[in-house]
């Protein structure tokens, strides 16, 4: 098969893709430009989907969440990308990769040669036979990644239905958080185990993870802290029937999800681009994300960038916003180079649980400070470094509320006492972001003009009011 040429391929068909491809397309690619190859047998989409709604009784589907829906934008069907004159091969895994003489060949054996290429290769799933558990692939257990794990995952939630509807969830983070709420509407019996003392121990304190474990208890959510999933054990055809714990316990189940974390997808690229050996991992970038191959940029799970926002460091960041802001950077400078600067990164973090919604700002580094009333639902905490506050965290706060602490977070201003700021709680946020407004639009330079529409971004202090009501259509994609 003869090789084919692309001034622009993007590797990895993920969330990053499609935000990718519309900055593209406003950036003036012409027809026949821009290659995107995905593994998977879809289109970009709306990834955060999969763990908040897809899986609940009456979730959505495609081409419900199709990116960029999720970040203020149209559904991008298969159809837009034919419209547009963008090459889009689903189902297809690019097998190697020659950086040296630019081309890259696929599992259906064909070549593509490029002037330049974006790395968005995501993440994997860390599955727990890494650890050495005991059937650790016996059918009934689940991890979500894609589309197919979602779809699998339902088919599971119908097979528990007709069991004892025991759902054992293994990982206290993000995922084990999100699918506990997930499904709890299904009727299923719900216990969630993790090795840490508390729930999202990377991030929430003590206060603030009592809190949700309390709220979670009170859902109807069994709870076990400390405990560590070592095996399962068979039902004899090859089925879980329960989860066997390391200090001798187990736990019945007819269905079991585990959120054990994930891995950048970087094995391609060993030996020919310079990765970042140490944690966090990733391919290692520039503040243009260029790689160490000047006409390769890497973005997303995969990106290994310079978080000039807080001392130029090596950050990874898997997360949705993230994805999405360093896409459209990154397809911004491949086609006009120095056009924006450096990537500016702020770190956010969000989630949606029952009725319950928090969005962190910044990094957890230094001192949590807590202010509000935790038995009246409305609470957060700062986070005090070297004198300043450098992260915000909030539940249940408003638009403007939750502006207010990603201000906060960007200027990082001086801190008072930690009395003080704790009585203060959100006055500080509003103050201090009303304080610095004219310095806080700087923090847009890492997203295009259309990804302001969909963020609700805070230019000069001001919301953009006027896409507030599309931004609310949007919420089910993203939080």
């Amino acid at each position: 098969m003869s090789e084919q040429h692309y001034k622009y391929v993007v590797v990895g068909g993920g969330q990053a893709a499609g935000y990718a491809a519309r900055e593209f397309v406003s950036g003036g690619v012409k027809p026949g430009e821009l290659l995107i190859i995905g593994k998977e047998d879809y289109v970009s989409y709306e990834r955060p989907t999969l763990s908040k709604a897809y899986c609940k009784p009456e979730g959505p589907k495609l081409p419900a969440f199709h990116a960029t829906v999720g970040g203020g934008g149209e559904k991008q069907e298969p159809a837009w990308y034919k419209e547009k004159g963008i090459e889009y091969l689903t189902g297809t895994t690019v097998t190697s990769a020659d950086i040296k003489n630019k081309s890259i060949s696929t599992d259906k054996g064909q070549t593509f040669s490029y002037d330049k290429l974006m790395i968005a290769t995501g993440s994997t799933n860390i599955t727990l036979d890494t650890f050495g558990a005991k059937n650790a692939k016996l059918n009934g257990i689940y991890y979500l990644r894609d589309i197919a794990d979602g779809d699998a995952l339902n088919k599971g939630i119908a097979d528990a239905k007709k069991k004892n509807k025991e759902v054992v969830i293994v990982g206290g983070g993000y995922i084990g958080m999100e699918v506990s709420s997930m499904l709890k509407p299904h009727g299923l019996n719900i216990t969630l185990v993790f090795p840490e003392d508390r729930l999202m121990s990377r991030l929430f304190t003590p206060e603030i993870a009592s809190y949700y474990e309390k709220y979670y208890e009170e859902k109807g959510i069994k709870l076990l802290k400390g405990k560590l999933a070592s095996g399962f054990v068979d039902a004899g055809d090859g089925s879980v029937k329960a989860v066997e714990l390391k200090d001798g316990g187990s736990l019945p189940a007819d269905l079991v999800v585990v959120g054990a974390g994930a891995k950048p997808n970087t094995d391609l690229f060993d030996g020919q681009l310079d990765l970042l050996e140490e944690k966090p991992g990733g391919i290692k970038t520039n503040a243009q994300l260029q790689t160490s191959h000047p006409d390769v940029y890497a973005v997303g799970d995969i990106a290994a960038f310079p978080q000039t926002l807080y001392g130029g460091g090596s950050s990874r960041q898997e997360h949705v916003q993230h994805a999405r802001n360093s896409a459209a950077f990154a397809a911004s400078e491949m086609m006009a180079p120095g056009k924006r600067g450096e990537y500016n990164y702020l770190p956010y973090f969000y989630s949606r649980e029952f009725d319950r919604a928090w969005q962190f700002y910044g990094v957890n580094q230094g001192e949590p400070v807590f202010f509000g009333d935790a038995s009246s639902g409305k609470f957060g905490s700062y986070w005090i470094d070297n004198g300043k506050v450098v992260g915000a965290f909030l539940e249940s706060g408003s638009g403007d509320e939750n502006n207010a602490i990603k201000q906060v977070a960007t200027v990082r201003p001086s801190a008072p006492s930690k009395d003080e700021l704790s009585k203060a709680g959100l006055d500080f946020a509003t103050k201090a972001s009303q304080k610095s407004a004219t310095t806080v639009a700087s923090v847009g330079s890492s997203y295009s003009s259309s990804q302001a529409l969909g963020d609700m971004a805070v230019i000069g202090g001001f919301i953009l009011a006027a896409f507030a009501v599309r931004r609310l259509r949007n919420l089910a994609y993203n939080r």
